[in-house]
């Protein structure tokens, strides 16, 4: 029967070329749509945890604290020990962040300091993120700070200015002068224009020796949110490690709406793919519809033979499914090439002061899940059988006199 169909559907080489180009075009379509939205769930992926790590440690309903005393993990050390311990192929840094009021010599603002502790690839990374002029306080500084260009904007300082920081009922100095070594630029306004960084060490002499506000944990051999699994083993482990003194929780459990975010990229994009295989799907019907109008008299000569209708129906799907399988086998030919080239890196040249703002890498690289690909290769069979149920419909009614009498 595939034999017959395969010879039928050449009758008219042309129509069925454009069924054939339409849906290798929709499966290729489909592939690299999903391999660039992988790359770019994967680049966000990247991109946030790298800034914020794979898995967090917080003290205890840290969200809901209204002391800032309450949002402290104190004895860090002791605690980064127990957590390199139970996790050692993971990398730790460490950060305090107290609000304060930061002022130049003539204006003031209330921000947000944080001191970190990172080791020396993070700090690398941060400041090819984020550093635009200056230096990143070192481990050991307790007097140099880094300003958002918001912020210095804000208070009129500059690299080498001199400002004031005053946190009042915290456990440390609670005031403290700072000398301004760096600037940065968050792509947030809000964090830009409220953000101030300095060792660790120098935070915590100021409002909270010897404690931190999280521990930020990164899992080298996790770059791809399909490996998200690995975390929620990680996570437990850390959780029966460090007890109930403080919450453990991975990424996504920090951050929520980024997690939806992230989550609903694969959903938009079977919607479009979805959208494509319609309109492939009406010429596949026309194509086939077409052949069975012009085949009348032959299918009314099958059916005066004997042939069962069941039978005449099944030729009209197997021709359908001949054009529809046809078409996705060299779509997923075509789809795959272009994808293997993608995946050994990509860029949108002249957008990366873009993909920066969205929070993208400026080169990333094309991924896709075999269960996208089954997904394709499901919407191209499917499209194949329901393209062929109206034109198999026609030709399993057709009756033998009056078909053979047609002329098209």
């Amino acid at each position: 029967m595939l034999v017959l169909a395969w010879r039928n559907i050449w009758r008219q080489r042309s129509r069925s070329l454009a069924a054939v180009m339409a849906v290798l075009f929709v499966v290729w379509l489909g592939l690299v749509y999903f391999g660039l939205v992988g790359a770019a769930r994967d680049g966000f992926y990247v991109s946030l945890t790298e800034a914020v790590g794979q898995v967090q440690v917080h003290a205890p309903n840290y969200r809901d604290v209204r002391d800032f005393r309450d949002s402290l993990i104190p004895g860090a050390a002791r605690v980064g020990q127990r957590i390199t311990s139970a996790l050692p192929d993971t990398t730790v840094a460490a950060a305090l962040d107290v609000p304060v009021l930061l002022s130049g010599e003539d204006r003031a603002r209330g921000v947000l300091l944080t001191g970190l502790d990172q080791p020396a690839a993070l700090r690398e990374r941060f400041a090819a993120a984020y550093l635009a002029a200056g230096r990143l306080p070192a481990t050991d500084d307790l007097d140099g700070i880094a300003l958002g260009s918001g912020l210095a904007r804000t208070l009129q300082v500059r690299l080498g200015d001199t400002v004031y920081a005053y946190a009042p009922g915290t456990e440390g100095t609670g005031a403290s002068a700072y000398t301004v070594v760096g600037m940065l630029h968050f792509p947030d306004a809000a964090r830009d224009a409220g953000t101030g960084v300095l060792s660790l060490r120098a935070v915590q002499n100021l409002a909270a020796p010897g404690a931190v506000t999280r521990f930020e944990l990164h899992v080298p051999q996790v770059r791809r949110a399909a490996d998200d699994a690995v975390l929620i083993q990680l996570r437990d482990r850390l959780r029966d490690a460090l007890g109930e003194s403080v919450i453990v929780e991975t990424w996504r459990e920090v951050f929520p709406s980024l997690s939806r975010i992230e989550q609903v990229m694969r959903p938009v994009v079977l919607v479009f793919v979805g959208l494509f295989f319609v309109l492939a799907g009406l010429l596949v019907v026309n194509t086939v519809y077409l052949s069975v109008i012009e085949r009348t008299r032959e299918f009314g000569v099958v059916i005066a033979l004997g042939a069962r209708r069941g039978r005449v129906m099944r030729m009209v799907m197997a021709e359908s499914l001949v054009l529809c399988g046809t078409g996705a086998v060299l779509g997923l030919t075509l789809g795959t090439l272009t994808l293997a080239r993608l995946s050994r890196g990509f860029s949108y040249p002249g957008l990366e002061g873009v993909m920066r703002q969205v929070g993208l890498p400026a080169v990333m690289y094309a991924s896709i899940d075999p269960v996208e690909i089954i997904v394709i290769l499901a919407f191209a069979l499917v499209t194949g059988v329901v393209a062929a149920l109206m034109p198999a419909r026609v030709a399993g009614r057709l009756e033998p006199i009056e078909a053979m009498r047609f002329v098209a």
